[in-house]
């Protein structure tokens, strides 16, 4: 059909049986504009919506998760067919009569003039772009992508139709054939989002019209317009029930005319993926697509394509690869959910490769497309085939990359497994290009790993170390050293066994660079963590992981971020957690020992020792029962003064505080009582560099509730703390009271207060005659001292004096604007009194009126507590020798708010 003579009623081609769907449209009548004027809005959107519904729900069910979408193989083909060389793009730079027509303008001059513009299609200017570089050409496409949404958002669908014809046409041009496989991913992203366009706004107007496009005569066209026509193949659901079914053995038969094998063969890849996302039960299609470019392979080696090669400067083999991507999603489509035929299918397949002569390329298209278990079944088989193949045409080291990477998905039959590693080796080891032969090492290690000994894992080993080793090739090769690392990991849990491969170490010597080998180090590390189910003291794995700990921590320097020493920090950690020497206490102590010297610039690996240490102190006491030996004692004495010496290096100040009372904690629990001293004299004199605010997680926030929260625990242990015979009575305590005083608290803080009713609380403890806990085999103060009249004066004094503080305290907060705090407080110190003094005591008697008075005076203080606090009173009252809470009660009054 002429497409200059659109215009006329009739088609210039009488031999054709097809109508020109356009003719009809000629009497001024356009189906969609008509049905958007005349349909109901309302009905509309409501049929719209459920027929959207239906349709989609039909559409999502068509094709399963199982099948890979083509979105996972677009960026792979994207980054292995690249080029260097200089692009051009030629395009149709028309006249912009393609906007939109005015509302008050006629539909049928709106048909004719969109008529005129696509014949202008041919008529218009061309525009080449030359000399662009990959990146440019990928922008140039991605423009026009966005100008074919922009024009048909702004109803320019004749612009937009422009834009995507002239896109497909550049899928004929093959002058930089190593690139044409991402050309295609390129410009069929724009036919997929043309065709997305076309369909919703169909389904949008819910009609039921027959629309199609014309079919040309014209070979260039023809391959622009079947591309075209494969893009809306979905919206042939709105002409018949058959449509699709219709079409596709059309557009099948339409791409046997194309001439070049490799444009032919990605045009069928995308009526191939079309027919999957809009029809994927018609596999009939599908074949025949295949079975039609089988057909044509030997056109792969005719004149004309070796001649197109020699002008381009490309190897056949290269060639070759650049059908790959096509071939294979043909296949897969071919074999997705055909369970019951694919055996046939397959077995079909490679006789029809064993047919053709150098068939290298099917070969490999098939072990990439069909299930990795019937590939296994057939592994030695598939080995025939591929010693069989010409050398010069598909790289066979290609081939049995393809072979390994389906044996590391099934396994083959048991008997067979030794013979196929050797029939492979036997080619990769030979393979001279050091790229070639680490693509086809890093698959086969796997099979190896999985199948077969650390005797064959070693050889293997080694003899990629032979091949990388030469010219430092291995430089080149990380990513798949790293993974073949990775593989070998995953498979060897047990680390006494890994670290016994002869070749493992020298094999982690070629990771130069530090980045990379810091890298592989975490990977072995955090396997070791994973799978080491029990403790080991075996001196294979310590020697071998101490020595990977090593390149980690000695990786961390100034430009460290936090992340990355918290992420090192933890797996060293988790390591120093798996070693045990059992009952060898001292070995291990010499192991934190030189794990200390290892780690030094690791804070929280420092911590951990510390804690281990401590650990390993409290172990000893327990084998010991708590009877030091002579020998003993000097071993948890060498322990604490492991935690005295490392503790000042660490930086966090509260991390040292608490370090510093564990560590106390531990030296009091093994009876080093001069040692206990030194640690908490140590944390006395720390409390008074607390600064004021201390970044916490990135924030910086006030540092007293963390003081308050660690001042508490450290009165809880200073209970049970005997006093030095050379210090005094209550020595730490009262330094760490004038350290208090000295200390300056936010000025909106009552913090100092609740820490001086602590205070009173450990003092009320200390009265008594014998205290509540002890530690065992330490003689605490009630021993020492036996209820001694003067130790009690000593300790009543101290009550005074943090009386008056808090009494102090509570005057400053007469204020108005301080009422509230002052109420709480009062009742605070009340309750504080309540528990822990002598009530008998006039004085204190008093005062707890005054505190009770003060906290109802302002009208803040709660109701409901108040009363609970004077029945509790009351019932303390009514126990024997209480009787004296029931003067106290009548002395305290209710005050209501009012």
């Amino acid at each position: 059909m002429n497409r200059k003579g659109s215009t006329s009623s009739t088609s210039s081609s009488s031999s054709s049986s097809v109508m020109d769907p356009l003719s009809s449209v000629l009497d001024g009548t356009d189906p969609l504009s008509l049905f958007a004027a005349a349909a109901d809005p309302v009905t509309t959107a409501a049929t719209t919506d459920g027929t959207r519904k239906k349709r989609d729900k039909d559409d999502s069910s068509a094709v399963g998760s199982d099948f890979e979408p083509w979105s996972n193989k677009r960026g792979e083909i994207l980054a292995r067919y690249t080029t260097t060389e200089k692009l051009s793009i030629n395009l149709y730079m028309g006249s912009e009569k393609g906007k939109a027509a005015t509302t008050g303008s006629a539909v049928s001059e709106k048909v004719r003039t969109r008529l005129e513009e696509l014949d202008d299609l041919e008529e218009g200017s061309q525009k080449e772009l030359l000399n662009l570089t990959q990146q440019d050409y990928v922008n140039r496409i991605e423009e026009l992508n966005q100008s074919l949404k922009d024009a048909w958002s702004s109803d320019q669908k004749v612009k937009a139709l422009k834009i995507v014809i002239q896109c497909s046409k550049l899928l004929s041009d093959t002058t930089v054939i190593q690139f044409y496989p991402s050309k295609f991913v390129l410009i069929t992203d724009i036919l997929d989002t043309f065709g997305k366009l076309v369909y919703d706004r169909i389904l949008s107007m819910c009609m039921d019209n027959r629309v199609s496009l014309p079919a040309y005569t014209d070979k260039a066209e023809s391959l622009g317009f079947c591309y075209v026509e494969a893009a809306i193949l979905k919206c042939n659901k709105f002409l018949s029930k058959m449509g699709i079914s219709e079409c596709l053995p059309r557009l099948t038969a339409m791409i046997r005319g194309i001439g070049d094998p490799l444009v032919a063969v990605y045009a069928r890849a995308y009526l191939c993926r079309i027919g999957m996302e809009v029809a994927p039960q018609l596999k009939e299609s599908l074949n025949k697509n295949f079975f039609d470019f089988l057909l044509t392979f030997k056109q792969i080696h005719g004149d004309t394509v070796q001649n197109q090669l020699v002008v381009q400067c490309v190897e056949f083999p290269l060639y070759l690869t650049l059908y790959s991507p096509a071939i294979d999603w043909i296949l897969q489509c071919i074999a997705y959910r055909a369970p019951e035929v694919s055996v046939v299918l397959l077995t079909e397949m490679m006789e029809r490769c064993k047919k053709l002569g150098n068939n290298a390329l099917l070969l490999n298209s098939v072990m990439s497309a069909f299930r990795a278990e019937f590939i296994a079944a057939r592994s030695m088989d598939f080995i025939g085939m591929i010693k069989e193949c010409d050398e010069s045409g598909f790289p066979k080291h290609l081939l049995f990359c393809s072979l390994g990477l389906n044996l590391a998905l099934a396994d083959p039959p048991e008997n067979d497994r030794l013979q196929i590693l050797n029939e492979a080796w036997k080619v990769i080891t030979k393979l001279k290009n050091p790229q070639d032969y680490i693509n086809c090492a890093e698959v086969w290690v796997e099979y190896t790993c999985r199948h077969f000994t650390k005797r064959e894992v070693s050889t293997v080993l080694a003899d990629v170390i032979k091949h990388m080793t030469p010219d430092r090739a291995f430089e080149d090769a990380y990513p798949q050293l790293q993974s073949i690392i990775q593989k070998v990991i995953t498979y060897i849990h047990d680390f006494s066994l890994l670290f016994s491969v002869e070749k493992f170490l020298p094999f982690l010597d070629m990771f130069q660079k530090e980045s990379v080998r810091v890298e592989v180090c975490k990977c072995i590390m955090e396997s070791f963590i994973k799978h080491q189910q029990e403790s080991t003291k075996d001196p294979v794995i310590l020697n071998a992981l101490l020595h990977i700990c090593k390149t980690m921590h000695d990786s961390v320097n100034a430009l460290t971020l936090e992340d990355e020493k918290r992420t090192l920090a933890a797996l060293i950690n988790g390591f120093i957690k798996m070693v045990s020497f059992g009952r060898d206490f001292e070995q291990q102590l010499s192991f934190y020992v030189e794990a200390r010297s290892m780690f030094c610039n690791l804070e929280p690996v420092l911590i951990q020792l510390i804690h281990s240490v401590n650990q390993l102190a409290m172990e000893t006491r327990k084998v010991m029962k708590g009877n030091h030996s002579r020998k003993t004692a000097a071993f948890v004495r060498a322990c604490v003064a492991f935690c005295f010496i490392t503790i000042p290096s660490l930086s966090g100040i509260f991390t040292r505080l608490n370090l510093y009372l564990h560590s106390g904690q531990v030296a009091l629990a093994n009876q080093c009582l001069s040692q206990a001293d030194a640690f908490f004299k140590a944390a006395v004199s720390l409390v008074s560099e607390v600064p004021r605010t201390i970044n916490v997680d990135g924030k910086m926030r006030s540092s007293d509730a963390f003081l308050l929260e660690f001042l508490c625990n450290f009165f809880s242990t200073l209970l049970v703390v005997p006093d030095h015979p050379e210090q005094g009575v209550l020595f730490l305590v009262r330094g760490l009271l004038n350290v208090i005083q000295d200390y300056t608290w936010e000025d909106n803080s009552d913090d100092k207060v609740r820490i001086y009713t602590n205070v009173l609380h450990l003092l009320s403890a200390m009265t008594q005659e014998a205290y509540i806990y002890h530690v065992d085999k330490v003689d605490s103060n009630d021993a020492l001292y036996g209820g001694d009249s003067k130790f009690l004066a000593e300790v009543n004094k101290l009550c005074e004096t943090v009386i008056a503080q808090i009494l102090d305290h509570l005057k400053t907060l007469g204020k108005e604007e301080t009422l509230k705090r002052q109420s709480q407080l009062a009742l605070y110190f009340f309750n504080t009194i309540l528990a822990h003094g002598d009530l008998r005591n006039n004085k204190l008697n008093q005062l707890s009126v005054n505190l009770w008075n003060l906290a109802q005076k302002h009208g803040f203080a709660d109701t409901k507590t108040m009363v609970k606090t004077l029945e509790y009173i009351k019932r303390r009252s009514k126990q024997p020798e209480m009787s004296h809470f029931t003067d106290l009660a009548l002395r305290l009054p209710l005050q209501s708010r009012t």
